[in-house]
């Protein structure tokens, strides 16, 4: 008797925690999601959008696997548990792959984001996506080129110049001969900023997934507790 009533309280916890992960799934797809717009936004890391494009196949995943486990858990389906607990585990070592990947890519963010500056300003001219990006950039965070407003000494043959979007004041050639007129323009780079706002969106993305993570060993660990009772034949009510 006390091993059916401990059956039916593990039965009904994983279906509680299968709620918690279709949530951790919704989560995960919405951070992909602001993640992926922003880096469109910024495109400035050139291939990180996939980090963000597996947050949300993650999270797709996740939110049906929870279906396994539910039906596994109410049915006392021992086959619908089984996969739920090996799906889950294949995606907590997925998250493990993806988070050592972000900490490579946090440690060597500010080469790629000089690189991803450095082919948007080579394409300033010519790429209006480039363009849009750049003046997007520069003017939200109030700063001008990669490092500094010396990144555009060729932006025009005259070698002192630089775009409108560099200005304090933003008006028609606003930028024209104002290369190191910090009157005129903010000669201070964008990549500083750009660099920090990155890393407190992977210090909040690591948070999130640590507690996902910790959500989803917790339903493994009920899973496999309901497994072994199914198999040792105990009726759970």
């Amino acid at each position: 008797m006390a091993v059916e009533g401990g059956a039916t309280c593990v039965k009904y916890l994983l279906f509680f925690f299968n709620f918690i992960f279709w949530i951790c799934g919704l989560a995960l797809i919405v951070l992909g999601v602001i993640a992926q717009v922003s880096l469109h936004n910024t495109a400035v890391l050139k291939g990180a959008s996939g980090s963000a494009l597996v947050l949300i196949v993650v999270g797709v995943i996740i939110f049906f696997i929870a279906f396994f486990g539910c039906c596994g858990a109410l049915k006392e389906n021992h086959c619908m548990v089984t996969t739920f607990a090996v799906f889950l585990s294949l995606i907590i070592i997925t998250e493990i792959g993806a988070a050592i990947a972000v900490y490579v890519y946090r440690g060597k963010m500010n080469d790629l984001v000089n690189e991803g500056f450095k082919t948007l300003i080579k394409d300033y001219n010519t790429t209006e996506s480039a363009r849009k990006t750049l003046d997007g950039i520069q003017n939200e965070l109030k700063c001008c080129g990669a490092n500094s407003s010396d990144d555009w000494v060729n932006f025009m043959p005259t070698h002192s110049s630089v775009p409108d979007s560099c200005c304090k004041n933003v008006t028609q050639n606003c930028g024209i001969g104002a290369i190191h007129n910090d009157n005129k323009i903010y000669t201070h780079g964008c990549q500083p900023a750009i660099v920090n706002i990155l890393k407190q969106n992977i210090l909040w993305v690591a948070v999130a997934a640590l507690v996902i993570a910790f959500v989803q060993i917790i339903g493994i660990v009920l899973a496999c507790v309901l497994m072994r009772a199914i198999r040792s034949g105990y009726e759970v009510m």
